[in-house]
C-alpha cells in the first residue's frame, strides 16, 4: 500500500480504485481515477477511510457515499 500522507496523483487514482472496488459501484467505468486531481486530497483521503474501514455498506450508504464522490471530481 502507498503511503497516503503523500498528496500524489498515484495515491488518489489508487484510493479512487479501492472505493470503487470496495463499493462494487456498477457505474465504475465512469468513475475514472484520473477525473480527480490532489487539489481535493484531503476530501478524497477522508472518504477513502470511512470505506475501508467498513466491511460493508447499505444501498443508501453506497448512494450517499457515490454521490460525495462525484462532487470531488475535476470538472
Amino acid at each position: 500500500m502507498p503511503d497516503l500522507n503523500q498528496p500524489t496523483q498515484q495515491n488518489v487514482e489508487f484510493m479512487i480504485e479501492e472505493i470503487k472496488s470496495k463499493l462494487r459501484m456498477a457505474t465504475a467505468a465512469a468513475m475514472q481515477a484520473s477525473h480527480f486531481g490532489t487539489d481535493k486530497y484531503e476530501d478524497i483521503r477522508d472518504l477513502y477511510e470511512v470505506v475501508a474501514s467498513k466491511p460493508s455498506f447499505s444501498i443508501s450508504e453506497v448512494e450517499a457515499l457515490v454521490s460525495e464522490l462525484g462532487k470531488l471530481r475535476n470538472s
